[in-house]
């Protein structure tokens, strides 16, 4: 199968920023903005596309992802802890901690699955590669469910657009995973290999959508890189950036067609950030197929 390339003038940085770990981008379609945050930063972003105003809320904690509430306002994840938070007014919400007897582990990326539960993993910090981590399932009356251990460095997460399977990465095992996924009891089964990233390429999956056509997308730290596979594992289409550490995407525009890109800095030396100075930077392109609209948590 030929893989087709969108790269150069196709992809647009419409937000030059030196975020530290730029993550968890979401597309609020009523506000027609985009939401991101800066783990490291400990900062949630709130991006206008149509006047180029990004508004920044600072936390008092790493803000690790983010998802949006029926009820208004945000769902966060910090270092260790879910939290509700209204960037209008800028309440903090301290509602449920994880992982008190692993001091070095902190949440990592999360996101709301079709019923309205919001699904977030952890990973060992700094020992990444480290099977330390667990993926937890958050209810909307607060529950916490711990649904899968001996993560290594939990990361992006999706469904299929019937609902029937989850795909969730685990970056330092080069790979994301399927599994058979039950709308009603929220459960997980048939825990199989979906796709697997060479690691001679120099690169790891990390954030990752589904669009509307179930074609799952992921982004590749270390070579800039956004692939685009089929429900089969098989490369499709890839989208090259101008940095290289492509960290989330999520979908967003008017009609879901716009891939929203973050990026990150971390780790990276003086003569890698001149050779790459939007590393940071938000980008957009336009890859010819629209997402899925984004389901808000569910309390």
């Amino acid at each position: 199968m030929s893989v087709a390339t969108i790269s150069g003038d196709d992809v647009q940085c419409i937000l030059k920023w030196d975020a530290i770990v730029g993550e968890s981008p979401l597309w609020h379609p009523a506000e027609r903005r985009l939401y991101w945050v800066d783990i490291q930063g400990k900062k949630v972003h709130r991006f206008d596309p149509e006047t180029c105003c990004n508004e920044t809320f600072n936390l008092p904690d790493l803000v690790t992802c983010l998802a949006f509430r029926a009820k208004g306002g945000l769902l966060l994840t910090l270092r260790k802890q879910f939290a509700f938070f209204d960037p209008d007014s800028s309440k903090l919400e301290i509602l449920a901690t994880i992982e008190a007897d692993k001091p070095n582990n902190r949440f990592n990326d999360g996101r709301v699955d079709p019923q309205g539960r919001f699904w977030a993993g952890t990973m060992g910090d700094p020992h990444w590669d480290q099977p330390v981590g667990s993926l937890y399932r958050f209810d909307s009356d607060q529950k916490v469910t711990r649904m899968w251990t001996d993560v290594i460095c939990s990361n992006g997460t999706a469904w299929s657009p019937d609902g029937r399977t989850m795909y969730y990465t685990e970056s330092f095992r080069y790979a994301i995973f399927a599994y058979d996924f039950d709308s009603v009891a929220g459960s997980l089964a048939n825990r199989r290999l979906f796709a697997e990233v060479d690691r001679k390429l120099g690169a790891f999956p990390d954030g990752l959508c589904v669009d509307a056509e179930g074609f799952i997308w992921s982004n590749q730290v270390g070579i800039g890189r956004v692939v685009r596979y089929d429900p089969r594992g098989r490369i499709e289409r890839q989208i090259q950036l101008p940095v290289p550490r492509a960290v989330g995407c999520t979908f967003g525009g008017d009609d879901l067609d716009t891939l929203f890109t973050t990026s990150a800095r971390e780790t990276m030396t003086p003569q890698q950030l001149q050779n790459a100075p939007l590393s940071g930077s938000v980008f957009a392109v336009n890859p010819g197929v629209r997402g899925q609209a984004v389901k808000s948590f569910d309390g």
